[in-house]
């Protein structure tokens, strides 16, 4: 199969689990997420310190990342001129749409983004990069957008580099509860085979900030939450 076959058939998927996928994203999280989104936005925030914000949030599927962009900006004063939100699934953003009818979205790939060059204070990508067949091209264009000193906001499930009883079970958790779960709520057990098999298949937190580095990102925080199994990376872009 192609890389374009495979991105293909992993959008058609998200096309065909969207009008479940929040109701599955809480139920197999408990929640947690919510506290990571939030956390990578305070963090954010204190890093650029500033006002009159331009986002982009990439792969943003039904739009939770940008309500919390909009959420937390308001809780530290922070001003946002403009925020985006892209994805290539017309069914994730048919839901984003109905929860942000004033969003501004478009539908288009992470490696060929509809934005001009140095335009971004902040590119987030919440749960999506490992859904990206052409990662390090997509990298390339997140440092493109970006403005000098603008900020890369990553959230992944990321590979393990080491592993101890805790990562363990979360790893049993993940590879035959949570597939178990979504099947159930979304009638698509196929689909939510493909989150284990996806996170395998995905680089260690460590492996992607050199690849950051290779595309002029350099990581400024970056940890691990739930035994290493999420991760957030925020990297500045180098002038």
């Amino acid at each position: 199969m192609s890389p374009d076959e495979k991105q293909s058939e992993i959008i058609n998927m998200f096309n065909h689990i969207a009008p479940t996928y929040d109701t599955t994203n809480r139920v197999m999280s408990m929640g947690i997420d919510v506290s990571w989104r939030k956390e990578a936005c305070k963090q954010s925030f204190q890093i650029l310190n500033q006002q009159n914000l331009k986002i982009a949030d990439i792969a943003c599927g039904t739009g939770d990342m940008i309500l919390h962009w909009q959420h937390e900006s308001k809780i530290a004063n922070i001003q946002i001129d403009d925020i985006v939100g892209i994805d290539p699934s017309n069914g994730m953003l048919h839901v984003a749409k109905e929860k942000i009818p004033n969003g501004k979205f478009y539908i288009a790939s992470a490696d060929n983004l509809p934005l001009e060059s140095c335009s971004q204070d902040i590119v987030s990508i919440a749960y999506g990069l490992r859904n990206v067949v052409k990662r390090k091209e997509a990298l390339k264009e997140f440092s493109r957008v970006l403005r000098p000193q603008g900020i890369l906001v990553i959230l992944e499930f990321t590979a393990q580099s080491h592993t101890n009883i805790m990562s363990f079970f979360m790893q049993v958790y993940t590879k035959t509860v949570l597939p178990l779960i979504g099947g159930i709520i979304s009638r698509n057990f196929k689909a939510y085979k493909y989150l284990p098999q996806s996170i395998d298949g995905f680089i260690t937190r460590e492996s992607l900030e050199e690849e950051l580095l290779l595309h002029n990102m350099t990581t400024v925080i970056s940890k691990s939450y739930s035994a290493n199994v999420s991760s957030l990376i925020i990297a500045q872009k180098n002038n």
